[in-house]
């Protein structure tokens, strides 16, 4: 019981920062041009510095898409969007899809 009461509160804690992460990237960068997923916690809709913002309905063009754990290294600066591309580490698709002049968050 102990060792699932554990694991309950680390994804919790990891659910809870991955919100926390992705609200602060849409507040630094709003828009609709970029969708950033991270299943299952959560994803969000950012602009990006000096593009156009013009997607209105369903799902944008561009989209990244990563797992949790990458996200929070991302955000936190331990991991750059160069390594975790070189490392199969996200998905992303689209011209527009590519992080790596708002990541790390500030």
């Amino acid at each position: 019981m102990r060792q699932n009461a554990a694991m309950t509160d680390e994804r919790a804690q990891q659910a809870a920062a991955v919100r926390t992460s992705l609200a602060r990237l849409a507040a630094l960068h709003p828009g609709r041009l970029v969708e950033v997923r991270v299943p299952p916690w959560g994803a969000v809709q950012i602009g990006r510095p000096g593009v156009a913002s013009v997607h209105r309905r369903g799902t944008p063009p561009n989209v990244v898409e990563c797992d949790a754990l990458t996200w929070l290294a991302l955000a936190a600066g331990s991991l750059t969007w160069a390594d975790a591309v070189a490392q199969h580490r996200v998905s992303a698709s689209g011209n527009h899809a590519q992080l790596g002049d708002v990541l790390p968050l500030a």
